[in-house]
């Protein structure tokens, strides 16, 4: 089969669309680009089973609906599948009815968070062919594909995998709940010319070092229990791969395409025996004098002498999900982590020689303003004082399908339920500080880069002129941010 892996342009005058393998989706001024694991593994695996594959990802590169739209309809394509959110699935499904229209023939399957929690919604609205529910859409897809050719384009709806929602004889049906129950080390590595990584190597204010890219261990937080986390949905099971293949991995992005930098996506990186026996790999094999990691961690979960093991082996930006500086907060979205503890882990990461990054959020429903400016002090006293390195500030949304959209349901804490509005340039629920305020303790928090104090740590810790010009671009990801959460996006 032809298969296209398609992110169709969006356009809009909002900016750019954060989307492909996004756990927060947003519009950014300052474009950003994350290099989509399941997607790519998803065309890795389909043209390892004979499929023709065509990487279309019409965002990044630029392309205008227009020229989409051309290419669509001229390229013969057997089937499509689309990656979307709760923010932009409306605009998605207004999508799916042209291409529809254009080449009737062609199958489009539509895979993400927003549809695994709401996948009949999605037939019930548009033309798709196929939603396939849960993060495990790699498997689906080509298991759904081999089906599709080896059966003649028959649908024989008894031999699917679990997690398929499909149409039959005019009735919307499925398989059955998706089940985790696939190897991560069965897939095969990633051909990154194949699904166009450089595309994904420069524009991304994680990279210090460029060209960097991204690498997935596992999928996706053993944790999985916050109850604003829309990736729960995906993934209410932890899966991870063997230390071995990521090294093997990380060998190549090296020897065979120069990678400086390395950023890797699973929502809480594998702690414990695991992440030391990948570190001393990273040493023996002499990699971690060729790239630099990163990952995300959850705070608590690595010990003082793991941060100088990790530090040692290559190790430097490390991403915390902080969320509030207040404890209530905390339990109420079931963090499961103290905010004295928060502080020490960072404290303990920098010590070690690590770059802490930290993530807050506002616009929680019972967080007033005293609450709401002990996390802007918080945040910026972390960076002012280096125990921290840099920090994301965003708006709390309630995506569909999580614990806290069922409660703001519940309680009538949601102001909209338009999608598009879910895109964290507005508050979308009801709070006792207002619009105006959550606004200003976003910019509050960003706008802690002009501190004396933190400009002089940043200028003094300047080392070699790739320091330099991350100082640039991180500059100019905060301008970005700025616009991002300025006074036309939040009213």
């Amino acid at each position: 089969m032809k298969v296209a892996i398609s992110y169709p342009p969006l356009e809009n005058n909002k900016g750019v669309p954060l989307l492909g393998q996004n756990r927060q989706f947003q519009w950014f001024h300052s474009p950003t680009y994350i290099y989509p694991m399941v997607p790519a593994y998803a065309a890795t695996y389909l043209k390892s089973k004979g499929h023709q594959v065509i990487w279309n990802d019409a965002i990044a590169e630029g392309w205008s609906y227009r020229k989409y739209l051309a290419f669509y309809q001229k390229s013969g394509l057997d089937l499509v599948m689309i990656e979307t959110k709760t923010p932009v699935v409306t605009m998605h499904w207004e999508i799916i009815k042209e291409l529809k229209k254009l080449n009737p023939d062609t199958l489009i399957v539509l895979v993400g968070d927003h549809v695994t929690a709401f996948p009949e919604e999605s037939m019930n609205a548009c033309p798709v062919d196929y939603i396939l529910t849960g993060g495990n859409y790699d498997f689906l897809l080509t298991a759904l594909c081999d089906h599709l050719r080896d059966r003649h384009g028959v649908l024989s709806p008894e031999t699917l995998d679990k997690g398929i929602w499909y149409r039959s004889e005019g009735t919307v049906k499925n398989t059955g709940p998706f089940e985790l129950n696939q190897d991560l080390n069965s897939l095969p590595m990633i051909d990154r010319e194949l699904t166009k990584w450089r595309l994904y190597s420069e524009k991304n204010g994680n990279y210090s070092r460029l060209p960097g890219t991204y690498t997935m261990a596992a999928r996706d937080c053993w944790h999985h229990k916050c109850t604003f986390c829309s990736w729960t949905t995906l993934y209410p099971e932890y899966l991870v791969r063997s230390p071995e293949l990521l090294l093997d991995e990380i060998g190549v992005l090296i020897e065979k395409y120069g990678v400086k930098e390395i950023m890797d996506d699973s929502g809480a990186f594998p702690a414990g025996a695991w992440l030391r026996t990948f570190c001393h790999g990273m040493i023996k094999r002499g990699y971690h004098k060729k790239v630099i990691m990163d990952c995300n961690m959850r705070f608590g979960a690595v010990s003082p002498d793991d941060y100088k093991l990790m530090r040692e082996a290559g190790f430097r930006f490390v991403l915390f999900g902080m969320e509030s500086a207040n404890q209530e907060t905390l339990d109420r979205i079931q963090k499961c982590e103290k905010i004295n503890e928060m502080i020490e882990s960072c404290k303990q990461a920098k010590k070690a020689g690590l770059s802490p990054h930290i993530t807050l959020m506002f616009g929680y429903p019972w967080e007033d303003e005293t609450m709401v400016a002990n996390t802007v002090r918080l945040g910026r006293k972390l960076l002012i004082k280096g125990w921290a390195h840099t920090l994301q500030a965003t708006v709390l949304i309630p995506y569909p399908g999580t614990p806290l959209h069922e409660e703001c349901k519940k309680k009538g804490w949601l102001l909209t339920e338009n999608y598009e509005d879910y895109d964290q340039r507005m508050p979308v629920m009801k709070t006792p500080v207002g619009n105006e305020k959550i606004k200003e303790a976003v910019q509050a928090v960003y706008k802690v880069s002009f501190h004396p104090e933190f400009l002089a740590r940043r200028i003094f810790g300047v080392r070699s002129i790739e320091d330099v010009k991350f100082l640039f671009r991180a500059a100019g990801k905060v301008l970005g941010h700025l616009l991002d959460f300025g006074e036309e996006t939040i009213g």
